[in-house]
C-alpha cells in the first residue's frame, strides 16, 4: 500500500489551567523563511521603480474622465494586460484613449480597426471578441458602466477573478478580495 507525503499536524499540548479547557490548539504552519523573503522583497521594491509602477493599469485611465467612462477605461486596461506587459498594454490604452475610449466608441468601431490599435497585446484576436462582446452587455445591461461586484464581474467574457478584485479595487475603490 501507498503510504501518504502529507504532513501529519502535531497537536500542541498545553499544561493543565493553560487556555480555554476546549480542544488542544494546533501549530500554524508558516513556509520556511517566508518573513526574511517578504522583508527582501519589500527592500527590493522600495525604490518604485518597476514598469507597473509607471504605467500598470492603474495609470492607463484617463482621470479626468467622467466616472463611469473612467471605471470602463480601468476594465479594458485589465482586460488588455492579461499575458501581456505594462509597457505594451500602457502603450494600446493610450492609442484606445486618443481615439476617445467610451462604451460607445468603442460599441462603433469596427473589429478589424480595435483590433489594429490594441495590437500588439498578447492574444489579441480574443481581446477584440471579448472586449466587443463585454462593452455590448456593459451598454444593455449596466447602463454603460461597469458592474459593482466581483460576481458580476466575472461573468462579463474576458473578465476573471483577479481582474474582477482589481477592477473593484481601482474602479471601485473597494478592496473585496485578494
Amino acid at each position: 500500500p501507498r503510504q501518504s507525503r502529507r504532513r501529519k499536524s502535531l497537536a500542541i499540548a498545553y499544561e493543565p489551567g493553560q487556555g480555554d479547557g476546549a480542544e488542544p490548539r494546533r501549530a500554524r504552519w508558516e513556509p520556511r523563511d517566508w518573513r526574511e523573503q517578504l522583508e527582501r522583497i519589500r527592500e527590493m521594491r522600495r525604490s518604485r521603480d518597476a514598469p507597473v509602477d509607471e504605467m500598470g493599469v492603474h495609470k492607463c485611465y484617463d482621470s479626468s474622465a467622467p466616472p463611469q467612462v473612467m471605471r470602463y477605461q480601468v476594465l479594458l486596461a485589465l482586460m488588455l494586460s492579461s499575458q501581456t506587459k505594462d509597457q505594451v498594454t500602457s502603450a494600446a490604452m493610450l492609442r484606445l484613449r486618443r481615439r476617445g475610449l467610451t462604451v460607445d466608441s468603442v460599441l462603433q468601431m469596427e473589429d478589424e480597426t480595435l483590433a489594429q490599435i490594441i495590437y500588439p497585446v498578447g492574444f489579441w484576436r480574443n481581446k477584440v471578441k471579448y472586449i466587443k462582446q463585454t462593452t455590448a452587455i456593459l451598454k444593455q445591461k449596466y447602463g454603460g458602466d461597469i458592474p459593482s461586484t466581483v460576481e458580476e464581474l466575472v461573468q462579463l467574457p474576458g473578465v476573471g477573478p483577479k481582474m474582477a478584485h482589481l477592477a473593484m479595487h481601482i474602479a471601485w475603490d473597494s478592496v473585496a478580495g485578494i
